[in-house]
């Protein structure tokens, strides 16, 4: 029996993953959470985890095989994550959820994070594979990014100054850290995620209207304006990666779900054409 430990398991990522391993023979599931009981999904069973609780790590990494480590947005990380790892055995099989910035060129705080979390698993002496997806598809049925606003006001408010970007669907993501976490082959290594292909805001703009059954359109705000109201390490995370994504660095389109899951990424209209009732207006 292999068991593996998903923290942040009802999270974006987190939820997917969990239902196939539970599909698999053989895995028993441990979804993390800081309120086990809201975990409610069949075949897991629920721990406490919580990064703000570091008492509790040792119960929930007891006698895992694996652990599938979704990054807290937060300047202490690297030292969190650190400290989680060094209280699992050596062998257990580490899968980072990072991001593109974690090829990020610079050392200054805050473009030296991303890629200090990478370190720090890289270095815990545990076999790791780190996971760099880009945006995620579901911020736009999300209510805490863009939904309301496509929705409600038919607009996307996003500083993506002309760039493109290549959407990915979580359940991808999933998909990848599933084989990542009981297969062999996928130890040390780095796999950039993406979607097929690789769309402006716009053109993104034109896919949500055809879903939402209205019409949307991309309004291109300044990087400042998108990170109003933030402050701290949250607003120069912000800032950090809203510029990448003006510099180009979400546009990469790659083939590593198709390798590694054994089957295409999804699009982003195939995935709003199965969600579009979240994007529509409810009557007033």
């Amino acid at each position: 029996m292999t068991r593996v430990l998903v923290t942040g398991v009802r999270g974006k990522t987190g939820l997917p993953l969990a239902e196939l391993l539970v599909a698999r023979q053989g895995v028993e599931v441990l979804g993390g959470s800081s309120d086990p009981s809201s975990v409610g999904i069949d075949g897991v069973h629920p721990i406490a985890f919580s990064w703000d609780e570091p008492s509790g790590w040792t119960a929930a990494t007891d006698g895992v095989d694996a652990v599938y480590v979704v990054r807290p947005d937060r300047a202490d990380a690297p030292a969190l994550i650190g400290e989680l790892l060094a209280g699992t055995s050596p062998r257990t099989q580490v899968v980072l959820l990072s991001d593109r910035d974690g090829d990020h060129p610079g050392s200054d705080y805050p473009a030296g994070w991303a890629p200090s979390v990478e370190r720090v698993v890289r270095d815990s002496g545990r076999p790791w594979t780190v996971l760099r997806p880009g945006w995620f598809m579901q911020v736009f049925t999300d209510s805490r990014f863009y939904q309301s606003q496509i929705a409600d006001a038919g607009e996307l408010p996003f500083p993506g100054g002309g760039a493109e970007i290549s959407w990915i669907d979580a359940r991808d993501i999933a998909a990848v850290a599933e084989r990542a976490l009981v297969e062999d082959g996928h130890a040390g290594r780095t796999y950039q995620l993406s979607g097929p292909e690789a769309l402006s805001l716009p053109r993104t703009a034109e896919l949500l209207s055809a879903a939402a059954g209205h019409p949307v359109i991309h309004r291109d705000l300044t990087v400042d304006e998108a990170v109003a109201g933030t402050e701290g390490f949250e607003r120069d995370l912000n800032v950090l990666t809203f510029e990448r994504v003006r510099a180009g660095g979400f546009a990469e389109v790659t083939d590593t779900v198709a390798h590694v899951a054994g089957r295409p990424a999804r699009t982003l209209r195939d995935f709003l054409s199965a969600n579009g009732p979240a994007l529509r207006r409810t009557s007033r």
